[in-house]
């Protein structure tokens, strides 16, 4: 047997929830179960003995709540946590601040009494699983105030700036954290922002009104047909593909849920390669941290069109794999840290507007 199976301690204080996670985790080649609690205090003892290099985590539980555990454990002992939260507004929401204090990631939790799903529940936690047990463990960041650390005064003094340019972002495991580091310093007339996220539906909603009360740009779910306007932020809901679309003079969003493209809806190519064709130069793309390829050939395809493109850098990502493809195959004009990543587009998009306002 194997010495270098990932060793994974499972807290919920369900029963029948520990049985299900246990089953995954033990099907798996490369991981096994080492121990069950249904409480953070039985877990704490636990983890002293077992050494895991992975925890999934309930999110409500007796004794002691799910993020003051979360909390104390990446003060005291941090380690790779994968949350397992109900599909409810409050699990949600619960879920996000875990992602804040240093979760890697989180899952819903599988349907009870339905095991002819559980096939699919045993590859997207066995994946999540395993992209925790490679993750980078970031020290949480505290959400700022609205004022940032970039210069207040009006960042457009070109109308052109405002309807024309557009910031491109995609991201994936461990991205919830890291779009908000590069939304909240934006101007309120920050050029349009669309954004892919994987995160499954039921959640981006939460996630979009936690950024909206957190930065000077609004920030909201994405609608179909909607006019993309400066000064918001609109992110893919989970489950539908976003993509740029024009109508007249104007950028539309589109959504759709069309077949997912690289196992993923929405998909990060499928909104880069949109602003490739709709937007050309005036797009800056962000490819930021996450597990896969997903968004790598967009980016290269966005860059191609005369768009701007940065790519988060190893050092700053939880999970380097899509940055590192992009960067692989030329995509990304500028490889930056995630506290540069903010700087760089306003620099870019300042230089623009001087030129413009010289022509």
């Amino acid at each position: 047997m194997s010495t270098n199976k990932i060793k994974v301690l499972c807290v919920d204080d369900s029963a029948l929830i520990r049985s299900v996670m246990t089953e995954i985790i033990n099907s798996q080649p490369d991981m096994t179960v080492v121990g069950t609690a249904a409480d953070p205090l039985v877990a704490r003892d636990l983890i002293k003995v077992t050494h895991p290099d992975v925890l999934t985590l309930d999110v409500e539980m007796p004794r002691m709540d799910g993020l003051e555990f979360l909390e104390k454990l990446m003060r005291l002992r941090p380690m790779p946590v994968v949350m397992v939260s109900s599909l409810t507004e409050r699990g949600s929401e619960i879920a996000l601040r875990a992602l804040e204090l240093g979760a890697i990631d989180f899952v819903t939790k599988p349907r009870l009494g339905v095991r002819d799903g559980l096939l699919n529940y045993t590859e997207l936690i066995a994946g999540k699983i395993r992209t925790a047990a490679s993750a980078r463990i970031i020290a949480a960041r505290q959400p700022s105030a609205k004022a940032a650390d970039v210069p207040q005064e009006s960042l457009l003094r070109s109308p052109l700036l405002s309807t024309e340019k557009l910031i491109i972002i995609g991201a994936s495991t461990g991205g919830t954290e890291a779009i908000r580091e590069v939304l909240q310093p934006l101007p309120p007339d920050s050029p349009a922002v669309l954004i892919a996220q994987h995160m499954p539906g039921g959640f981006t909603k939460s996630f979009a009104q936690r950024l909206d009360s957190l930065c000077r740009i609004h920030v909201k779910e994405a609608e179909h047909g909607e006019r993309v306007l400066p000064g918001y932020a609109y992110i893919a809901p989970g489950g539908f593909h976003l993509s740029l679309g024009r109508s007249g003079a104007n950028y539309v969003a589109h959504l759709d849920q069309e077949p997912p493209v690289n196992r993923h809806r929405p998909s990060i190519d499928v909104l880069f390669d949109s602003a490739a064709k709709y937007a050309g130069k005036n797009a800056i793309g962000m490819l930021l941290t996450g597990m896969g390829k997903d968004g790598a050939e967009g980016l290269l395809r966005m860059r191609k069109a005369g768009a701007h493109t940065l790519a988060q850098d190893e050092a700053s990502c939880v999970v380097f794999g899509m940055p590192r493809e992009a960067i692989a195959i030329g995509a990304a004009d500028e490889v930056a840290p995630l506290g540069e990543m903010c700087r760089r587009v306003l620099t870019h998009l300042r230089t623009f507007g001087e030129r413009t306002n010289r022509v």
